[in-house]
């Protein structure tokens, strides 16, 4: 466990999958992550790499090559190493180092840098190619943050507030035995107050939004979320078919890449949301939570 503290946080990260577990904000003594309770979901906050959601037939071809990979990879499941930490920040990394051939035919190092300023926790992902030609990923944010916060509240105080990018149309999408379906344009977007039913079908899930927040209307307690620039976002908790109800947490999950489209060639480099990155280049991208 790696911790990074300033006069507001105090985040908790775990070395595998290079996880944060927890955040307790040092005004009002709330921690806002989920606990990884494995009776509902057994994680916390973790890293999707070098696919997120699902594959048609978990399975996808580079160079008529097929490969089988489960749902959001395998990045979640390895231990970083610390390359860098202070007090209010710290840098993991990872390098494949040829250990996933059979599962993923690319060479990477792959950076997680989390820096605390006030009360926002930044991340930022830095991806390097050690391939001789290009490689195909997408990786994704999967935070699950603990709703509610306080025993006096409901999962129903909490609201999820959107705010679209500018010039740029926001698209709906859904997911069919974990396969994506696109339902139609969504520019007219409008708040959401939290219920079970909206996870009756899995993840809501959109493009093109810029921030997202989640807070109650009780306290005003609750998450902003930045993620200027990121193509998806997935919004996620757990359905109990057995009596309606909805576990004790929402993630909200800025992704870069998305699960296969039911007409899926099965082709990595022609995957919906896939990114290419030539060789020896670095993709990097990065997100912010506020907490509130």
């Amino acid at each position: 466990m790696v911790e990074i503290e300033n006069d507001w946080l105090k985040v908790i990260i775990k070395n595998d999958g290079a996880e944060v577990c927890k955040v307790q904000h040092k005004e009002n003594g709330l921690n806002y992550m989920w606990t990884g309770d494995s009776a509902y979901w057994g994680r916390v906050s973790p890293v999707l790499f070098p696919i997120v959601g699902r594959l048609k037939g978990d399975r996808y071809m580079v160079e008529g090559q097929t490969y089988h990979m489960s749902q959001h990879g395998f990045l979640r499941d390895v231990r970083f190493s610390v390359a860098s930490q202070t007090k209010d920040r710290v840098s993991f990394l990872f390098e494949s180092a040829g250990n996933f051939k059979n599962i993923y035919p690319y060479e990477f190092k792959v950076l997680i840098h989390y820096i605390l300023q006030k009360n926002v926790l930044t991340v930022t992902w830095e991806i390097i190619n050690d391939n001789e030609g290009e490689m195909y990923f997408s990786i994704g944010a999967h935070p699950a943050f603990k709703i509610p916060l306080l025993e006096k509240e409901t999962i129903e105080n909490y609201s999820l507030k959107f705010f679209p990018a500018k010039n740029k149309h926001v698209m709906e999408y859904e997911l069919k035995e974990s396969l994506l379906l696109e339902k139609g344009p969504a520019d007219d977007i409008e708040a959401i107050q939290l219920c079970p039913s909206l996870f009756v079908n899995d993840a809501l899930i959109y493009s093109n939004i810029d921030r997202i927040t989640l807070t109650s209307n009780i306290t005003k307690c609750g998450v902003d979320v930045m993620l200027k620039d990121f193509p998806f976002v997935g919004i996620w908790s757990k359905y109990k078919e057995t009596d309606g109800s909805l576990a004790p947490f929402v993630c909200i999950e800025p992704w870069y890449g998305i699960a296969d489209r039911q007409d899926s060639t099965g082709k990595l480099k022609e995957k919906f949301g896939v990114n290419r990155l030539a060789q020896e280049d670095k993709f990097r991208a990065q997100y912010s939570i506020r907490f509130i």
